[in-house]
């Protein structure tokens, strides 16, 4: 199995996300190329006292964003997008995850 650090990429703290922990849900970015499988057994060794019931993933496209000069600068104006990335949200059985607790 690969590095657990390397499946998990960063917890996402958002408004939504914090809400959901009353429900025993965790939200995460992850690589683009992991499983559920493999989100389950890193999250269950990068925090030994959670137990995972269930793994959700989905994959967020990237947004369309202008680039470029406006003005003078006009004729520089390109197109361009944000990255594609992949989010992973995380029911747990038993336990808690560190990373979210106090907010």
């Amino acid at each position: 199995m690969r590095d657990p650090r390397a499946i998990i990429i960063r917890p996402l703290l958002t408004e939504k996300s914090v809400a959901m922990t009353a429900q025993k849900k965790y939200a995460f970015e992850v690589a683009l190329d992991a499983n559920k499988v493999e989100i389950r057994q890193a999250v269950e060794m990068l925090f030994p006292e959670a137990r995972v019931a269930k793994v959700n993933t989905m994959r967020i496209a990237g947004k369309r964003r202008r680039l470029g000069g406006y003005g003078r600068r006009r004729m520089g104006r390109l197109e361009g997008s944000t990255s594609v990335w992949k989010k992973a949200v995380v029911t747990l059985r038993e336990g808690t995850i560190p990373a979210f607790e106090g907010l």
